[in-house]
């Protein structure tokens, strides 16, 4: 079950599966929490500057953290857990896993900018590993973000999906600047087998069993 952001209004889930979500999920042993961040949030629970934390969409299991991170101004999928070796897994390099985003950009790239993109890009003198990227033809659904983007009548846009193994700060945002098409959206739809669907902003689930088997395997964690 999916739990709202309190912010927009909609109201969290009551009751037994209210209480049953804030707890470990028989048969696991760990804590496995799938939360769609929405854009002005830091992705920790304190807030800072001003800025929400992810306290503000509880409650969550107790000692739980972030395994990786999204910037304040980045959406998106973030894993939330308890289990050490997978948050290894998940935040240090050497590890490399798949990560999906949509990210919309100034003006239209042509074939060439894809092409570096994909290939890799020189960032502060280290080339970025292989990615699959594409030029999406019609825009995605997404719902819309509570700071518009800036919109220029003269510039046009294009959304792209990027698939990336390894996690730079600001990747992909430096990746889209590089070849001269800088970021003015950036949304997190997957990571490894673990997919955003139809979860809104703010909202967070547990993995099923089957989900986090499939991380584990994604990760080469020991079951």
């Amino acid at each position: 079950m999916s739990h709202q952001n309190p912010h927009g209004g909609a109201r969290r889930a009551r009751g037994p599966a209210r209480k049953r979500s804030a707890g470990v999920r028989p048969g696991l042993g760990h804590s496995y929490i799938l939360f769609n961040k929405p854009y002005g949030v830091l992705s920790q629970f304190t807030p800072t500057e001003g800025k929400a934390g992810l306290a503000s969409f509880g409650p969550f299991p107790r000692g739980i953290y972030p395994a990786g991170r999204l910037d304040w101004d980045s959406e998106g999928l973030l894993v939330l857990t308890d289990d050490g070796m997978l948050k290894h897994r998940l935040i240090d390099p050497r590890f490399g896993h798949w990560r999906t985003y949509l990210v919309q950009v100034e003006r239209i790239p042509e074939e060439k900018a894809l092409r570096d993109l994909a290939q890799g890009v020189l960032l502060r003198s280290r080339k970025t590993l292989p990615a699959n990227v594409r030029l999406l033809l019609t825009e995605p659904e997404l719902p819309p973000r509570p700071v518009p983007i800036r919109y220029r009548k003269t510039v046009p846009t294009a959304w792209l999906e990027v698939a990336l193994r390894e996690g730079q700060n600001r990747q992909v945002r430096r990746m889209t600047a590089a070849v001269g098409h800088p970021a003015l959206r950036l949304i997190r739809t997957a990571i490894g087998p673990l997919q955003l669907g139809s979860m809104k902003p703010g909202e967070w689930r547990e993995l099923t069993p089957p989900e986090v088997a499939a991380l584990k395997r994604e990760l080469d964690v020991r079951q």
